[in-house]
């Protein structure tokens, strides 16, 4: 079992029950997936761009990204519809507090000036979003192998209800948030 699924269960749960005073430890709420995505507007001129993302994600996620397509066209952007312009990965179980653990762990603290994330990146429902502007601070990417340096964008999906609690149940799990000052 991974470490912070453990932690999780042994002492995340029962601070937020007591912090939110549920009736039921079920109610307390927790990580259902993790989407990590590239979005690349290059991949219209460059069709290995795309591969090379795509090997990236795979090797930091563990998982065989799916990609994705332009929904509708937009002229302005010369994009058709259909047409390849990401990659993502949506993780669950294991693979997905694996993953946690070496973001916040490993990967975050990795970045220059690194002080912390934004406390203010969710979206009214307890979910968090987080960009990160290179691969490079995952430390399974061989800096000789990449091509470019690509940002990508992670989001934590929660059950939570409110932001309130959503920023608990991360700050428990050890998601390092930037400390505001008023």
């Amino acid at each position: 079992m991974p470490r912070l699924k453990e932690q999780y269960k042994n002492e995340v749960v029962s601070q937020m029950v007591k912090e939110f005073e549920y009736e039921n430890a079920l109610q307390a709420p927790r990580v259902e997936k993790i989407v990590v995505n590239i979005g690349m507007g290059e991949a219209m001129q460059n069709a290995k761009a795309l591969d090379a993302a795509v090997e990236d994600l795979r090797v930091i996620t563990g998982q065989q990204p799916v990609i994705t397509r332009a929904r509708k066209s937009i002229a302005a952007f010369r994009l058709r519809q259909g047409r390849q312009i990401g990659t993502k990965v949506t993780l669950r179980g294991d693979r997905m507090w694996d993953f946690l653990d070496r973001l916040c762990n490993v990967a975050l603290p990795r970045r220059r000036d690194f002080r912390g994330v934004s406390p203010n990146s969710f979206d009214g429902r307890g979910n968090y979003s987080l960009g990160l502007q290179e691969q490079l601070v995952f430390p399974e990417i061989n800096y000789a192998k990449i091509d470019k340096i690509r940002g990508m964008e992670i989001t934590i999906v929660t059950t939570a209800q409110t932001d309130e609690e959503g920023r608990q149940l991360l700050a428990l799990l050890g998601v390092p948030f930037a400390r505001t000052e008023l």
